[in-house]
């Protein structure tokens, strides 16, 4: 995160809760993400950890740029008949 503050500063590992408030997905959602594959995990006893590395490689993989193709069909205004 290049000229933006961490909001866990002095962290690098964070709970589930936290990389939901992270991500701004609930815990439960993330917890499917890890279920999944899509995040490595520590495992510290029975508490999974994840690094805020992995978080922002994913977010980074995982952003797209749409060109503007015209209106979508749904978002027009119905026709005054």
């Amino acid at each position: 995160m290049i000229g933006k503050e961490r909001p866990y500063p002095g962290k690098r590992l964070i709970s589930i809760r936290e990389a939901g408030e992270y991500l701004s997905r609930s815990p439960w959602t993330v917890a499917e993400m890890v279920r999944a594959g899509k995040f490595p995990y520590i495992r510290d006893g029975k508490r999974k950890l994840l690094d805020l590395k992995d978080l922002d490689n994913w977010i980074e993989q995982n952003k797209f740029i749409e060109h503007d193709t015209g209106t979508i069909p749904y978002l027009k205004k119905p026709l005054d008949i």
